[in-house]
């Protein structure tokens, strides 16, 4: 079955059955610093993160700065509650893929997490929904944890095809790594026209498509959807982040230009509490 029938299906299937979203889930908040900073500044920025936070904010915070400045944060954050994950990741285990970085490398760098998928890598490197699907499994099969990023463009969304879009995007991943698996991944949701643009979606917009993507998890097959993390990933700010994360759905962030500022990003965690 590809992976367009396959999206079909489920999405057939998912309007069926919408797990309670209420659990105990805690907040992720993710800093995707994409391709800015310097090995001084990524360092201090990661000092500054983790002297700020408090022990009142109910998450788990994830810092992930390009690939040459991995090791180096991590020795930063090393004993604090930050982790560190790394932005992409291969596919192959090794061999002969020039410029690509693996898994099992990430792992023993002490990355946790790697975002898989972003808009920016299907979009300006021509990563397609299959290949997201490998990069997943890839992921996985060293015990790292993906970031699974989906979403919709200006274009799909005005069309009315936002959960065929989004369908399609999580069948690839399910058809690569199996039902069994797809408890493991954590799920943002990113809308396209959202991101690097100061637009967000509102509260209810951003809601109704993560209660989507979880009721869409659970008949596709995840046998614990209403435990897992479904993040937003669109412009959130520290001004607007209370309010997306009020949401029965939405679990947390993945914050693309607030990361880079500490101030910002720390304001944004508070709002988990």
């Amino acid at each position: 079955m590809t992976s367009s029938a396959s999206a079909r299906k489920w999405l057939a299937l998912f309007k069926t059955r919408r797990p309670d979203p209420m659990s105990d889930r805690r907040s992720l908040i993710a800093g995707n610093w994409k391709l800015n900073g310097t090995r001084e500044t990524g360092v201090a920025l990661a000092e500054a993160i983790a002297q700020g936070m408090s022990t009142s904010e109910r998450c788990d915070v994830l810092l992930c700065p390009p690939f040459p400045y991995l090791e180096a944060v991590a020795k930063a954050v090393e004993g604090t509650r930050l982790k560190v994950g790394a932005q992409n990741v291969a596919a192959a285990a090794s061999g002969a893929y020039t410029g690509e970085v693996s898994a099992h490398m990430l792992a023993e760098l002490g990355v946790s997490h790697v975002i898989v998928g972003h808009s920016e890598r299907r979009s300006l490197f021509g990563e397609s929904d299959a290949d997201v699907g490998a990069r997943t499994l890839g992921a996985l099969d060293a015990g790292l944890v993906p970031i699974v990023c989906v979403g919709e463009t200006q274009a799909e969304r005005e069309s009315g095809d936002v959960d065929t879009v989004i369908a399609r995007q999580l069948a690839a991943v399910r058809d690569a790594v199996g039902a069994d698996s797809l408890d493991k991944l954590v799920v943002a949701y990113e809308p396209v026209w959202a991101i690097g643009t100061g637009l967000t979606a509102s509260p209810d917009q951003a809601q109704a498509v993560h209660a989507m993507i979880r009721a869409w998890l659970a008949v596709a097959g995840a046998g614990s959807a209403g435990d897992m993390l479904i993040l937003y990933g669109g412009s959130m700010k520290p001004g607007n982040a209370a309010e997306l994360l009020a949401q029965a759905d939405i679990d947390g962030g993945l914050i693309g230009g607030a990361s880079l500022v500490a101030e910002d990003f720390l304001g944004i965690c508070q709002a988990t509490v």
